[in-house]
């Protein structure tokens, strides 16, 4: 089952099941290039012996605090690669990078680095795109919008159908309609749209299943 990305929009608002050894609902999507695959990771803060183990999602083992002392706060991502990017796949909540570039220097992206990042931002709603194009500057919209800079971008977004109307065209009658309306599908459509940017394409059986490799990296 390989559909670009779209499926993962689809699901943005399915439950997260503790039977699936994968991800499926509220999956938070983050997309470089211009670096390596490993390089990114290891910015995230994977360990290189874990990366070059390539252990598989469903095989993880998430460490744990010793008796009496707090658990420490990691989270599990799964990742992979297609064509010049490489991806990372999270369902916190959050996407790590969107939450630590700012803090962490090895997350920003250096001249000629891309990076494409949807956000679900379960904890600061709503739910967000960020886009470095390769010159350190962040872009952010949320869901809905586009990043108002022209870009190709912000024209997959506009193809798409993800550029909802704003209040100050439409009127907030007019726009609160639209969203009860579309909201559902919206989701899905940014995802679209990434995915058609990027040329990326992300196997759905796979992510479902773990089968793609996996790591822990810190909890922004």
């Amino acid at each position: 089952m390989t559909n670009g990305i779209a499926w993962i929009g689809a699901h943005h608002y399915s439950p997260k099941s503790a039977e699936l050894p994968g991800m499926l609902g509220g999956i938070s999507l983050t997309a470089a290039r211009g670096l390596e695959p490993d390089e990114f990771l290891m910015a995230l803060g994977a360990d290189p012996d874990e990366l070059e183990a390539r252990i598989r999602f469903r095989d993880l083992t998430v460490p744990v605090g010793r008796p009496g002392e707090s658990s420490p706060r990691v989270n599990p991502v799964m990742y992979g690669a297609c064509g010049e990017w490489v991806y990372v796949l999270e369902d916190w909540g959050m996407a790590s990078w969107s939450t630590g570039f700012r803090k962490v220097e090895a997350m920003w992206p250096r001249p000629g680095e891309e990076v494409v990042c949807l956000s679900e931002n379960r904890f600061s709603l709503p739910a967000r795109i960020l886009h470095v194009p390769g010159d350190e500057k962040v872009r952010q919209a949320e869901f809905g919008a586009d990043t108002g800079e022209g870009s190709a971008l912000d024209d997959a977004l506009s193809a798409s159908g993800a550029v909802f109307p704003a209040i100050a065209d439409a009127g907030e009658a007019a726009v609160v309609a639209y969203y009860e309306e579309h909201g559902p599908r919206l989701p899905e459509a940014v995802f679209t749209a990434v995915g058609d940017y990027c040329g990326l394409s992300v196997d759905e059986w796979a992510v479902q299943s773990g089968e793609l490799p996996g790591v822990v990296i810190p909890m922004p």
